[in-house]
């Protein structure tokens, strides 16, 4: 079904697992997704807490999305929920510069993630030197997330081609610098295996 994220942001109908779950609010009529978001909450959540279930595709009720790994739904623009995922919220918040509310959070993120007024993906273009582990970069149109030293770029069917991380000049970036910061400080982002 179409409630898979990329690194990009975008809703897609891919058969890639999820290791989390999360929203953008009410995306959704029936079972088609008739927007991108719908507003500027946009978390990452556990596949299970407490319990809790919920059948998917509800009317007027949030749209469920899953995420490959904890680093795309990063490079998407989402950040931890402070309720299922409390101690990675607290550690982020602690983490991501000034230590905003979550709302001065959400919308900094908001601002970083999409051109205003737009649905258009904002990228930055930052150098190569010093981008920790987990941030998604833009390379020939193809997403890659920096690990261990190197560049593995992101599928539809997951990880797979390995390069070499260069060390000068810039690159197209899709982590909001915030969240760059964030990892920058020592957050431990969670990025599958696959990618090593």
């Amino acid at each position: 079904m179409r409630n898979r994220v990329t690194p990009a942001g975008e809703i897609v109908d891919i058969p890639l697992r999820g290791a989390w779950t999360g929203n953008r609010g009410v995306l959704h009529r029936g079972r088609e997704i008739v927007r991108c978001h719908a507003g500027d909450l946009w978390i990452t959540c556990a596949l299970a807490f407490k319990d809790r279930w919920r059948e998917q595709w509800l009317p007027n009720r949030y749209t469920h999305l899953y995420f490959h790994d904890e680093a795309v739904s990063f490079a998407a623009g989402h950040r931890p929920c402070g309720e299922c995922r409390r101690s990675a919220y607290t550690a982020y918040r602690d983490a991501f510069p000034g230590r905003p509310s979550a709302t001065a959070m959400n919308r900094r993120l908001h601002e970083e993630r999409l051109v205003r007024g737009t649905h258009v993906r904002r990228r930055h273009e930052l150098p190569w030197a010093g981008l920790p582990d987990g941030v998604f970069v833009l390379r020939d149109r193809h997403p890659e997330v920096v690990v261990d030293g190197h560049l593995t770029e992101w599928t539809t069917e997951g990880y797979c081609r390995r390069r070499k991380l260069p060390r000068a000049g810039t690159v197209a970036v899709l982590t909001p610098p915030a969240t760059i910061a964030v990892l920058r400080a020592g957050y431990p982002v969670q990025i599958d295996d696959s990618a090593r």
